[in-house]
């Protein structure tokens, strides 16, 4: 979801940490890491949905071959996929699947790094940043025989704004997609924009298959060019997938099947983990940790994620519009004790909107910024509210989406508002369908604040534009917190983080970048929280099992190639 033109409107919901702003049919795929052991996240708490029609996963139906070249592995994920056709899905559980099915032009090395894959170098670029080149092996073939060719590219990039789909986006900086040659393709943007390199690894998909039948591609039979091909989806029980045998590529995963099964209640996925009905589960809570540490069988793998947890105000209406009461609620609370006793250890503390390997990556100055919050201190929190003149008869409202670590951040910002001397604070947890229609209204009447959590590429704009910009494809849509409203600081860090996204000079960027962030934590629009790690629990007999701080896992990659042995 890129753009700062006012045309550009879609939210991609594959952004969003356990919510989808675009549509509710989004919301079951994009928790990305927030469920927990009690079962009362959104879509969890139901009966184990691996019994119907998947089998046990450990059984010998693959038969020698299985055996003789690294196994069969049934991983399960925290809820079921929705589709898998990479020009359309916008959901974390789709595409945990589909990024075995289809290359790209690029992939990710075990860290942040993006690395040929359909390609064959570094993209070649020019015109001040605005001309990509790419040339790409000849090799490359579809699962159906067919070559992969850069009219194919060429499709699968135009697609999304063509079709207009919800990823639209993602892709509408670029002007034009040139066919060079068989094996080369041109893209030619709008302005420099400087994350374009993050997303050349969109997987590429046969023209001529998919425009046969969009529909069938996306659900019953995807066709890519990756290690494994599409065998069979039940969905809300199972997808399984197959060694392509025939790839064209290094490495030929070891591993003969793949099956993904969703398990939505945490309890039960670590239950399957430790009697061996899954090989790999995702997502350990933090009530969980010692559980799954105590299975003798099974350790845990785990890297935080591309993702970011924060408490955002309403500067748009109420007095929370008042950058002194937003430093007197910081007062009220310590976010470090808050993270501590609800977060740990399936995340880590955050001090700015960019996460840790990305804050690193860019070299920002995160010791200084971690200095800029406040521990708690009532007194002079009350001191602010009374020069603010913040009656004590005051309604706030504090709204949460349906995940209990971000509930708890809101229950500790109420209970030091009631330690500061207000009666009326309440905090509402809402279904997602609620949650959506109020944290971007803007409105005093909906709320003060609001907890929530995003994820993005591995590039500063993605943390910065959608949540603290104040452009039309923003404002109400991906930001609810409006901060530059009443206050020209405000106004000024989202045009730099505008002008960031359009250079090419990456120590330009991050000049401003961290301008806009350092005047975004002191003047507190959010209040960022926390990061969450992508953990997962392994069992021992399970090799080269690798978390990914992007792409979640990885099974046959450039650096890891997963086999069972059991």
């Amino acid at each position: 979801m890129q753009g700062d033109s006012p045309d550009w409107s879609v939210l991609n919901r594959r952004r969003v940490l356990g919510l989808g702003a675009a549509s509710l049919a989004g919301l079951a795929g994009c928790t990305s890491g927030d469920g927990d052991s009690s079962g009362s996240n959104e879509g969890s708490g139901g009966s184990d949905s691996t019994e119907s029609g998947s089998g046990s996963g450990t059984g010998t139906e693959s038969g020698s071959s299985s055996e003789m070249s690294g196994g069969r592995l049934r991983l399960a994920q925290v809820k079921s996929p929705l589709e898998f056709d990479p020009i359309v899905l916008n959901d974390v559980p789709s595409l945990e699947v589909s990024q075995h099915i289809f290359d790209g032009l690029y992939e990710y090395n075990e860290g942040t790094e993006l690395v040929p894959q359909l390609a064959t170098g570094e993209p070649e670029i020019s015109n001040d940043g605005t001309r990509w080149v790419v040339e790409m092996t000849g090799d490359a073939t579809f699962t159906n025989g067919d070559p992969l060719t850069a009219e194919d590219v060429k499709y699968t990039y135009e697609a999304p704004v063509a079709e207009e789909t919800e990823n639209a986006s993602e892709y509408n900086m670029i002007d034009t997609i040139s066919v060079v040659d068989e094996t080369t393709v041109q893209f030619d943007l709008k302005f420099p924009y400087g994350p374009f390199r993050h997303l050349l690894d969109l997987g590429i998909v046969p023209m001529s298959v998919r425009e046969e039948d969009k529909e069938a591609f996306n659900t019953q039979q995807p066709v890519g060019s990756g290690p494994f091909e599409f065998v069979e989806w039940q969905e809300g029980n199972f997808v399984r997938l197959q060694r392509n045998d025939d790839y064209w590529g290094d490495p030929v995963p070891n591993l003969a099947e793949v099956e993904f099964v969703p398990v939505e209640e945490a309890t039960t996925r670590v239950t399957t983990l430790r009697n061996g009905e899954n090989d790999v589960i995702k997502e350990i809570p933090p009530k969980l940790y010692s559980t799954v540490r105590g299975i003798s069988d099974a350790s845990i793998d785990e890297v935080p994620g591309i993702g970011y947890f924060y408490l955002a105000f309403n500067c748009n209406e109420g007095p929370t519009a008042d950058p002194m009461v937003r430093e007197a609620i910081d007062y009220c609370f310590s976010m470090d004790q808050a993270v501590s006793n609800y977060v740990e250890p399936t995340g880590i503390r955050q001090y700015s909107p960019l996460p840790a390997s990305v804050a690193e990556d860019w070299n920002m100055p995160v010791d200084e910024w971690s200095q800029i919050p406040h521990d708690k201190n009532i007194d002079e929190a009350t001191a602010l509210f009374e020069e603010a003149g913040v009656p004590m008869d005051y309604q706030w409202r504090i709204i949460v989406p349906p995940d209990d670590k971000r509930e708890q951040i809101g229950v500790t910002v109420s209970n030091g508002l009631k330690e500061a001397g207000f009666d009326n604070v309440s905090v509402q947890r809402l279904d997602w369908g609620a949650f959506l229609d109020q944290y971007v209204s803007g409105s005093e009447d909906d709320y003060n604040m609001y907890t929530l959590g995003w994820s993005g590429d591995p590039d500063p704009d993605a943390f910065t534009y959608f949540l603290l910009g104040r452009t039309e494809d923003t404002l109400g849509v991906t930001n609810g917190t409006y901060w530059g409203a009443n206050s020209d600081v405000g106004k000024q860090a989202a045009e730099k983080f505008v002008q960031a996204r359009q250079l090419a000079d990456r120590e330009q960027r991050r000049q401003l970048y961290i301008e806009g962030i350092t005047s975004a934590l002191e003047e507190r629009a959010h209040i960022p929280a926390y990061n969450l790690k992508n953990s997962f629990g392994v069992k021992n007999y399970v090799e080269g099992f690798a978390s990914h701080p992007v792409d979640q896992f990885h099974i046959a990659t450039n650096h890891n190639n997963v086999s069972v042995d059991k």
